[in-house]
């Protein structure tokens, strides 16, 4: 058994996704997204640690490691779990981190997949895109839609993934399954030898390079059904970021083929369950009708995310719609959808419709809030102290008076002693220093004598004219404003 086994089973066992190991750091789990140190465990020193994966990682992986530090294959114990390994160097030495890729694939009801999906997994040509950040779960996506077309359907499937992740047993179709770097050279180098293998359905693990999208998008323009990954946030970004992979002067060709050839988005990303133990996936999803196509075609792809919001008799769905529902149903905590959601104030609406308030908002901001006034609390003690130790100090009552008279907590502000403090640093200089009269201007306003602050910050600005600063001299005008309008400065 290999050393790092031990770590790799008490992943699995214990419900985890990811197995991280680092020079001269404890080894570390990520259960349900939480990372988690394994505390009672020793820490490796980078050479240990090259030890270990050499354990485990093929002579050619190994190699790449160590002559263009990083490399990425599979792992597999038997009775156990695959996983997708990657090995990197960092500025302490060597790492690596582990994925678990379960023995099982899971299915649709599995992973609670939308409806469309299976629409998705019977056309017989087409491009369908599974779109997410990394770890969103992307992989087990496609391999659930894999696995349902080889309970259904008779075809050749063909996967080119980097590594490979979930093994599928042939059922009803024949599946070959092929690893770059291991079985081929590259994504788009076995996408093109793919259209010579008889496939039905193309799986192409991430379509990371020009050459790459360019062949997925032919092989189904050609008459097959093309499964890819990409790394967007949302569906409806998705069809610009590929076109705008492209040079400006093919552009309007790739619009026109996508048109034709791509049959559905679907975004996803992965939300902490409140109702149990583990994560759910929430998806957006895009359905190629006749009207999107139009607007692929016609560069309005802009218009594609009111398209989402209308086209839920097409199976379309946006991620605000599928957040609230998991929220309303107490799948997910409303806190977990709203920080998830990318577009907040179309969520807060879908929240209001559903009848779910926004407490936890407030309660974030004020923990928020708190946090910032310990750091500036923190701040200002050192401050204090600074001047306490020479008060005639100007530039020690200079910084204090700052804190105390622009401060965006009220409680660490006191308008009189900032003023007070202000007024002795100023007199050092004479009133000839510009910084100490803007401090002396921000106690005046502080303390309510908004006509004395205009004349002073007029003052220091006439300074830096002189002294040929024009650019500080005009930073000065937003103050002057602010000041005449009876308004105070905050230090934000």
């Amino acid at each position: 058994m290999a050393k790092i086994d031990k770590y790799l089973q008490t992943l699995v066992h214990g419900m985890g996704s990811d197995l991280h190991m680092s020079a001269n750091r404890k080894p570390v789990v990520r259960v349900h997204g939480v990372i988690c140190p394994l505390e009672d465990e020793p820490v490796y020193s980078s050479d240990e640690i090259l030890g270990f994966i050499k354990e485990i990682i093929p002579e050619q992986n190994y190699n790449e490691l160590v002559t263009e530090w990083d490399t990425d294959c599979a792992y597999e114990i038997r009775g156990l779990a695959r996983f997708r390994f990657n090995g990197f160097r960092d500025m302490h030495g060597y790492g690596c981190v582990m994925r678990t890729i379960p023995e099982d694939v899971p299915s649709f009801e599995d992973l609670g997949l939308p409806a469309v999906l299976r629409d998705f997994c019977n056309l017989s040509k087409g491009l369908i895109v599974i779109t997410g950040p990394t770890g969103s779960g992307k992989s087990t996506t496609l391999a659930a839609m894999i696995d349902h077309i080889n309970n259904t359907r008779r075809e050749h499937i063909i996967t080119i993934e980097d590594p490979v992740e979930f093994v599928h047993t042939p059922n009803k179709c024949i599946i070959n399954q092929r690893e770059v770097f291991r079985h081929t050279t590259g994504f788009a180098r076995s996408l093109r030898a793919a259209l010579r293998e008889d496939p039905d359905i193309v799986l192409v693990g991430e379509m990371r390079d020009l050459e790459t999208m360019e062949t997925a998008i032919e092989t189904a323009e050609t008459g097959h059904l093309v499964f890819a990954t990409l790394h967007t946030n949302n569906a409806s970004t998705t069809v610009e970021r590929i076109i705008d992979k492209f040079p400006a002067s093919r552009q309007n060709q790739i619009r026109s083929m996508l048109a034709d050839t791509l049959r559905g988005v679907v975004a996803q990303t992965l939300c902490k369950r409140q109702d149990t133990e583990g994560r759910v996936a929430a998806f957006e999803v895009l359905v190629v009708n006749t009207s999107v196509s139009a607007l692929i075609r016609e560069a309005k792809t802009h218009m594609l995310p009111s398209v989402i919001q209308t086209g839920r008799n097409f199976g379309m769905q946006t991620f605000s719609d599928e957040l609230t529902r998991l929220a309303a149903k107490g799948i997910i905590s409303p806190e977990e959808a709203y920080i998830k959601a990318i577009d907040k104030m179309e969520i807060e609406t879908k929240f209001a419709l559903a009848g779910i308030n926004l407490d936890f908002k407030k309660k974030a901001a004020e923990e928020a809030r708190q946090r910032g006034l310990r750091r500036a609390e923190e701040v200002l003690d050192q401050i204090r102290q600074t001047y306490e130790q020479n008060t005639k100090n100007p530039e020690a009552q200079m910084a204090y008076a700052w804190v105390l008279a622009t401060s965006p907590y009220e409680e660490l502000r006191d308008g009189k002693l900032a003023l007070k403090l202000a007024e002795q640093a100023s007199r050092a200089f004479r009133d000839k220093e510009p910084e100490y009269l803007v401090t002396l201007a921000a106690a005046q306003a502080e303390d309510g004598a908004f006509k004395r602050a205009v004349e002073t910050v007029r003052k220091a600005s006439a300074i830096y004219m002189e002294r040929g600063d024009a650019v500080k001299a005009a930073s000065l005008g937003s103050r002057i404003t602010l000041y005449e309008k009876g308004k105070v400065y905050r230090d934000e």
